[in-house]
């Protein structure tokens, strides 16, 4: 049987598969005698630490995984059930190299591997997944290249989920906040085992004066209700009804594995990532002073930008993808970064992303004082967005060129090609769009943010003529 083709499915930044077709036993356990050879034995590490997700094939694979290790001479530390923020806890806590078995948001008969450094380093394919990848597929290819160390490294299991709970709870303090009603939708996924241990009593923690009502906490893998990805809007309407009919001060959307947070208001309405990237950078700047830096992509609210700088902040402003974040944070010692994607990393947490913490900072900044969501919400939001929307052409670079061409004509503008092409109107009314190619596939996506909606109702269906120009392109639709 020929084994699968792991540059298939092993990405940029992550492994992501189907299984058992791609991604399975055998293939999890090259991958992990590979990561201790590769990564965590040239550390120093003594130990890999692995965690999984609530999908039917994770613990299997993780298990597998293990056996790789083991194999390769290192010992291993199982953490069982755990968000990907809680593997980054475990990483960051132990000081170890660590997998987490997800695929997030994808559909049921996927599965993938996160893997990371010591502290909670990234590992993509230029930082050790390509070598990974290609060491683990000629071992695939021949089994019989694979040596195995003298002495097999031990698997031991140990339980985080409490200490995880107790370091969140250390960084941002409920304890003195209003009461609140939180609707908290985990979509079966990881967030229906995190946050009863962080907001709730689950692990022995106080009790906080957070109300928690449960949507979906059942771990479920096969997603019955539906899809754990909060980025679709279609995803939120089910938290956004039981909001408005609990009466809720706020609602949480978590994807599968509980990395991601979006944030509803007291009206049903969704509290854009941009404004609680605004938000949680007030609170972060406040904590370490002025000067601090934050990171943030180029798609998000200028709002953000501003807002840091006003609170004596220092923007850094970067490509869109988690990847970039990461290294931009590490570099520049940010304390705080977010993106458009409800991805948030802080400082204080390895300079991972963890969205129970920028949960946590929503509520404790609603908590504090007496307004609504929605109003706290709107002293972050000063602009009108489009959203993120697709457009399949043949052309991307000649789609790219004409809304420049168009761009020139609309008075004083200003370009740059950090990511894809940025346009600034730099005169009255303030309007800015980003047109940016897909790596895998030929689709544009445009970004518009204007003062006002009618501004950005113009530029974004302006820029879509151009981009559109051809009948045959497709409109792939628009994402929030």
């Amino acid at each position: 049987m020929t084994a699968p083709r792991l540059a298939d499915f092993c990405k940029a930044y992550d492994v992501r598969g189907l299984v058992p077709d791609e991604l399975n036993e055998d293939v999890a356990a090259a991958i992990g005698a590979a990561f201790a050879q590769v990564v965590a034995a040239p550390e120093g590490a003594g130990a890999v630490v692995v965690g999984h997700d609530m999908r039917p094939s994770s613990p299997a694979l993780a298990d597998a995984f293990a056996r790789g290790v083991a194999a390769a001479g290192l010992d291993v530390v199982q953490i069982g059930l755990c968000s990907t923020d809680g593997l980054y806890y475990a990483s960051g806590a132990l000081d170890l190299p660590g997998a987490m078995f997800t695929a997030s948001h994808n559909p049921a008969q996927y599965n993938g591997i996160k893997l990371c450094r010591s502290a909670a380093r990234p590992v993509s394919r230029d930082t050790g997944l390509g070598e990974i990848t290609q060491l683990a597929q000629g071992w695939l290819d021949d089994p019989s290249t694979r040596s195995t160390a003298a002495t097999p490294g031990t698997v031991t299991k140990r339980d985080l989920l409490p200490d995880y709970a107790a370091f969140l709870r250390g960084l941002v303090d409920l304890s003195a906040s209003r009461p609140l009603k939180v609707v908290v939708d985990a979509g079966n996924g990881m967030g229906g085992h995190t946050v009863p241990a962080v907001l709730g009593t689950a692990v022995g923690l106080s009790e906080l004066p957070v109300e928690v009502v449960p949507l979906y906490f059942e771990l479920d893998g096969t997603f019955p209700n539906h899809e754990a990805n909060p980025l679709e809007p279609a995803n939120l309407r089910d938290l956004q009804c039981a909001v408005v009919e609990h009466g809720a001060d706020a609602g949480l959307a978590f994807d599968g594995d509980a990395d991601r947070c979006f944030v509803i208001d007291e009206r049903g309405e969704p509290v854009s990532p941009s404004a609680v990237t605004a938000l949680v950078a007030t609170r972060e700047i406040a904590k370490a002073g002025a000067g601090s830096k934050v990171v943030h992509n180029l798609i998000s609210s200028r709002a953000v930008a501003e807002i840091i700088v006003e609170q004596g902040g220092e923007p850094v402003r970067t490509r869109v993808g988690h990847s970039f974040i990461k290294a931009e944070m590490a570099s520049h010692q940010a304390i705080f970064g977010g993106e458009h994607s409800a991805h948030y990393y802080f400082r204080d947490f390895w300079f991972a992303d963890t969205g129970m913490l920028a949960a946590m900072h929503v509520l404790a900044a609603l908590g504090e004082q007496d307004r609504p969501l929605s109003e706290l919400a709107a002293a972050y939001s000063r602009y009108v967005a489009s959203g993120e929307i697709n457009s399949r052409v043949t052309d991307p670079a000649a789609a790219t060129a004409r809304v420049s061409a168009w761009a020139a004509t609309q008075g004083e503008v200003s370009e740059d090609t950090l990511d894809g092409l940025t346009i600034t109107h730099d005169g009255e009314p303030m309007w800015w769009l980003n047109v940016r190619g897909s790596n895998t596939e030929p689709l544009l996506r445009l970004n518009v943010e204007a003062a006002d909606r009618a501004t950005m109702e113009s530029v974004r269906d302006s820029a879509l003529q151009q981009i559109r120009e051809s009948r045959s392109q497709i409109h792939e639709g628009e994402a929030q």
